[in-house]
């Protein structure tokens, strides 16, 4: 699972450290690097590893084949995505594109959400981090234990 939170440099030819425990959890699935692509849910990156790929790709073979749906998560996921491949030091090279969407210059934000991490400007993820723990905090009754861990499967 992708987890914390890191800050990172970006340096002048867009090449970015990605946190150890983010490459820890893409190691043995095939291929040495993440995949990333600009979010369709703002000025930020999504990515993962080939897992991931892979669940988006069951999830939108699910879809009737021709839902407009379909089409749209299909370009943008598989045809924006990236494969970017570590370098002997950990890092990837963002893409300049990747970087004029996210607003990235000098410094990256990592944030781990489980299958899936988000890259973000620092100060754009500040703000979007106090409106994620206030909305949090308000709807924290809709998260519950699941089931099957409650009856101790």
């Amino acid at each position: 699972m992708f987890v914390s939170t890191t800050k990172n440099g970006i340096d002048a030819k867009g090449r970015v450290s990605v946190p150890a425990e983010f490459r820890a959890v893409v190691t043995g699935q095939g291929f040495a690097g993440i995949y990333v692509w600009p979010s369709f849910n703002g000025a930020f990156l999504e990515g993962g590893g080939q897992h991931l790929l892979e669940d988006y790709s069951d999830a939108i073979e699910d879809l009737d084949p021709y839902d407009p749906a379909r089409t749209a998560f299909e370009r943008v996921i598989f045809g924006g995505a990236k494969p970017l491949i570590f370098d002997s030091t950990g890092r990837v090279s963002l893409p300049k594109a990747f970087l004029e969407h996210a607003g990235l210059s000098k410094q990256a934000v990592f944030i781990g959400l489980g299958k899936r991490f988000e890259i973000w400007d620092p100060a754009a993820h500040e703000a979007e981090a106090g409106d994620a723990l206030k909305f949090a905090r308000e709807n924290r009754t809709a998260l519950r234990t699941p089931r099957r861990r409650r009856e101790g499967a």
